[in-house]
């Protein structure tokens, strides 16, 4: 077994997520007492924030690009940014190490397109759904990526960081999203990804009428596949 490398931190609930999702996709598909073979470096996600509300993103690039050093030196196979948001960043962080970085984006656009689907709208941070870094990603994969309007994306970077970042579950946050979504499949979405790794802590399928990717379980899926290839 490959050992899994993780930068987290950003926020801790979803990589609480990330090593509870890893272990138990090990142990089920190996049985027994099997775990994930795994190094986590967690970041100071108040500092990371600081720099994304202020633009600078070389510098954020350039932090995890150092922890990811540190994370291969570790002993890390390969490695995941256990973020959407901060695959913008990707690109300098895969630069800084020898081992594979698996992008969270082509898993989830991986999942999209196995599902048959072409047009899905996308849930995140107003970074993720604003800028093209992620969005660009899905569309090189041949996805139609739709984003809520204004008012809907104010709302949804709204509840990541003043809720689920610090473990808020609320049902009213949760009908929100409904709306967005169902706003979104009324535009033509035919899924929709869950395009921040906190998201899934409020939304389930059964919150929506069609199809969620939910992208933390996505990229923990393809990780432990890469840990147990030969």
């Amino acid at each position: 077994m490959k050992t899994i490398g993780l930068i987290g931190g950003m926020s801790w609930e979803s990589s609480a997520e990330y090593y509870r999702l890893l272990n138990e996709l090990v142990r089920e598909r190996l049985g027994g007492l099997h775990s994930a073979r795994c190094v986590l470096h967690s970041v100071d996600f108040a500092e990371i924030e600081e720099l994304q509300s202020a633009g600078e993103w070389e510098r954020a690039g350039e932090i995890l690009a150092q922890v990811a050093k540190g994370v291969e030196a570790a002993g890390a196979d390969l490695v995941l940014i256990c973020t959407n948001t901060m695959h913008k960043v990707a690109d300098q962080v895969a630069a800084a190490v020898s081992v594979p970085l698996l992008h969270l984006g082509d898993a989830t656009a991986q999942a999209v397109r196995d599902r048959g689907i072409r047009r899905v709208g996308l849930l995140g941070t107003a970074f993720t759904m604003e800028q093209d870094f992620y969005r660009d990603r899905l569309r090189a994969h041949g996805l139609d990526v739709l984003t809520p309007d204004e008012a809907g994306r104010a709302l949804v970077h709204r509840v990541i960081y003043e809720e689920l970042c610090l473990g808020v579950v609320k049902d009213e946050s949760r009908r929100a999203y409904q709306d967005v979504i169902a706003a979104l499949v009324g535009e033509g979405a035919e899924g929709v990804i869950l395009g921040c790794t906190e998201i899934e802590l409020l939304i389930r399928q059964e919150h929506s009428p069609v199809p969620v990717f939910p992208t933390t379980r996505l990229h923990a899926e393809a990780a432990v596949t890469a840990a147990l290839e030969p």
